[in-house]
C-alpha cells in the first residue's frame, strides 16, 4: 500500500527515533542488573507490559525475547535479540545491547547500570530505533514520549527495588 502524498509504500516509512535517559538507583548496581535483565520481570514495573523469553539463558548472545506494550490486543509487540549482555564482577558494572528485530520497531536499544555513590547505581538507557507506519516528522514527539515513558519505568523499578530491599 502506498502512501498517497509520498507514494512511499508504508512498508519504507519509519520514524527514526533515538533517545537516552538516566536514573539513579538507592540500591547496589548488582540489584538493579539483576532486576533489568529479568526480561519477564519488566512487567512488575512497566506499565501494560509482558514479556516471554525463549528457552534457555536469557542473557547470552542471541537469546531472543518478546515484549509485548499496550492493552490487550492494540498492545506493540516488540521482538528482541540479545547482542551483549555483560557483567562485570569486579568493577561492579554491566553492559547490555539487544536488537529490535521487528515487526514495528527496528534497531538497537540497551542500558549499562555503574555504581554511584554510597552503594548506589546509575543506569543509563539508550533507544536507537526506527518506528514503522510513523512518518519521519513525528519522530521527535515519539522520541519524547518514549523517553517520558523509560523515566516512568525507572521510577516503577526504583520503587520496586526500595520494597525488596531490607530495612
Amino acid at each position: 500500500m502506498q502512501n498517497r502524498r509520498t507514494g512511499r509504500t508504508l512498508d519504507a516509512m519509519a520514524a527514526p527515533v533515538q533517545f537516552e535517559v538516566r536514573h539513579e538507583f538507592d540500591a547496589p548496581a548488582r540489584v538493579v542488573w539483576d532486576e533489568l535483565v529479568d526480561w519477564p520481570g519488566h512487567a512488575a514495573w512497566v506499565p501494560m507490559t509482558r514479556v516471554e523469553v525463549e528457552p534457555g539463558d536469557p542473557t547470552v548472545p542471541g537469546a531472543r525475547f518478546t515484549a509485548w506494550t499496550g492493552p490487550w490486543k492494540l498492545a506493540l509487540e516488540d521482538r528482541m535479540e540479545v547482542v551483549r549482555c555483560d557483567w562485570d564482577e569486579a568493577a561492579s558494572s554491566g553492559d547490555c545491547e539487544v536488537a529490535k528485530l521487528g515487526p514495528i520497531l527496528g534497531g538497537r536499544a540497551g542500558f549499562t547500570v555503574e555504581p554511584v555513590g554510597d552503594g548506589g547505581a546509575v543506569v543509563t538507557w539508550v533507544e536507537d530505533v526506527s518506528v514503522k507506519y510513523v512518518p519521519g516528522f513525528a519522530a521527535p514527539v515519539v522520541a519524547r514520549l518514549g523517553a517520558a515513558g523509560f523515566k516512568q519505568g525507572m521510577k516503577g523499578l526504583a520503587k520496586l527495588i526500595a520494597k525488596r530491599q531490607p530495612t
